[in-house]
């Protein structure tokens, strides 16, 4: 029997630019085509112009041997998630071929499945039968679901009641315990709060230890670090590199590193998102820094307040709007914190807003850094954006060119105030025991 679980050879997808309907005026759409239907069947069924083909991927092949973890990487549109979709039998190749040996279970867009009119109970099991899941299964992991997602009590709920956090939390915690021979995971790490993150990182964790084939997609440099042995980083649509995870994730950032803007402002209007999530309704358009006196700025001093703000694109009807940005280290991608927004409870209507979190003082020591971003709307990710600027700190020459922040000296990236205490005299067997 061969070790090969996944066998992807010269795989390629082609979309044609141009075609789609317009959701936002459908009326409209749909007039323009009952006017004029020979012009647009003449439109639809002729060869595509050079200009209105998108290649997505093209001539894609590699080998996942059983029980290899291995990520895959690359910037927003590059192909990873079309790749998984394909791999996943959502969407069709137009070249190539995909050989799967074994049972597949796809975390591609946490959620999928859940109806809002429907209790969590009877969520369970509707995603459990998407997601490929026996009855006699889900029965089997039913409580500890329910006990993963912490939701006991609201069970049976509607989960249209939920909180986004309850949503979240719920749907991974479906998706996260079947028991698939191989694995396909797509940005399911950036759900949820920190403390959740963490938790969704321990289990799939545990899923590697197991042995199963896991393939991830996932701007999460350290999750590929801990998770995956091997490596593929994907641009525009082709294999750049693969390898040992370190090496590409190396090759990958020094490449990056190149195309990024250092001086506090990012257009990310045109960035491709065709992979990140196909109903987006919102999505982060730019995002600038800003120093003490409001100025655009990619350079600060260290303890300088410094704010970020982002600007936001909401095309559809969105609610319970959540926000997180977060600083990594340059050199390595090694992300230091992230900075998670309260939720925005309420409906929001289409169109361009802006939202700032400043950071008095900025908690930085002198060094390079980059910045990334996400947004939630009711608790589904809609935009994750990885390495958006680079933000250089400078050292301040003395406690008085910047009396904000006279703290002391401390080694590594992150900079906060201490006191030691004095050297006290302790007895050596200071618990005593008494017989009972």
């Amino acid at each position: 029997m061969s070790d090969i679980a996944i066998r992807v050879d010269k795989l390629s997808k082609r979309y044609r630019i141009g075609q789609m309907v317009d959701r936002s005026n459908g009326r409209k759409s749909a007039l323009r085509m009952a006017a004029a239907p020979f012009q647009y069947l003449a439109s639809t069924l002729r060869e595509p112009r050079p200009d209105e083909i998108l290649w997505a991927l093209k001539d894609i092949s590699f080998e996942v041997k059983q029980g290899e973890a291995v990520g895959i990487i690359g910037h927003n549109g590059a192909g990873k998630s079309t790749l998984l979709k394909i791999l996943s039998r959502i969407t069709e190749p137009t070249s190539g071929r995909a050989l799967i040996n074994g049972r597949v279970g796809s975390l591609l867009e946490v959620g999928t499945g859940f109806h809002p009119e429907l209790t969590g109970r009877e969520n369970i099991y509707l995603s459990g039968a998407i997601l490929g899941m026996k009855k006699v299964e889900i029965e089997s992991k039913f409580d500890e679901i329910v006990a993963f997602a912490e939701v006991e009590r609201f069970v049976d709920t509607p989960v249209k009641r939920y909180s986004s956090g309850m949503y979240v939390r719920l749907a991974f915690a479906v998706a996260a315990h079947l028991e698939p021979e191989i694995l396909l995971l797509d940005e399911v790490l950036a759900v949820g709060d920190a403390a959740f993150q963490q938790k969704c990182l321990g289990k799939m964790g545990t899923v590697v230890a197991e042995g199963r084939t896991v393939l991830l997609v996932s701007h999460h440099m350290k999750s590929f670090a801990t998770l995956t042995q091997k490596c593929i980083w994907i641009d525009k649509g082709r294999i750049a590199a693969a390898g040992e995870t370190n090496e590409v994730i190396n090759q990958y950032l020094t490449h990056m590193g190149t195309s990024i803007s250092s001086d506090g402002w990012a257009d990310l209007s045109q960035v491709e998102r065709h992979g990140t999530l196909t109903n987006r309704q919102a999505q982060v358009d730019w995002v600038r820094l800003l120093d003490a006196a409001g100025k655009q700025s990619g350079v600060f001093l260290e303890g300088e307040p410094l704010t970020i703000e982002l600007g936001l694109r909401v095309t559809e009807q969105v609610r319970d709007l959540q926000f997180g940005c977060g600083v990594a280290i340059e050199e390595g991608g090694i992300e230091l914190f992230t900075i998670p927004s309260p939720e925005f409870a309420g409906v929001v209507e289409p169109g361009s807003y802006a939202v700032r979190v400043q950071m008095n003082p900025n908690r930085l020591r002198q060094g390079d850094y980059t910045l990334f971003a996400k947004l939630f709307a009711a608790g589904v990710r809609q935009d994750t954006i990885s390495r958006i600027t680079r933000l250089t700190i400078q050292p301040f020459l003395s406690p008085d060119d910047n009396p904000a922040y006279r703290y002391k000296w401390v080694s590594g990236n992150i900079r906060f105030d201490y006191e030691w205490s004095p050297i006290e005299s302790k007895a050596t067997n200071h618990v005593e025991l008494s017989a009972v």
